[in-house]
């Protein structure tokens, strides 16, 4: 994954695979181009789901230490 895009904040990131599904909506988008797009947001959606995972570690991490509420697994 590039490492330029592991540096995007979540915000960053969200934005950007805003910007590349509205490329992709595009009528005049090239077979590879699309190709390219699609690469892009899908690293894009590996960048924003680890983001969240962090927080949401972080959230039950904290949660745990101040023993207010058990920490409760979100399904996947």
């Amino acid at each position: 994954m590039n490492n330029d895009i592991n540096s995007l904040t979540f915000e960053e990131a969200l934005w950007e695979m805003e910007e590349v599904v509205e490329k992709l909506e595009e009528e005049n988008v090239t077979l590879e181009n699309s190709i390219d797009l699609y690469q892009k947001g899908m690293e894009l959606f590996k960048v924003c789901n680890q983001k969240l995972t962090e927080a949401e570690n972080k959230i039950s991490k904290l949660v745990e230490e101040n023993g207010e509420i058990k920490k409760v697994s979100v399904g996947k």
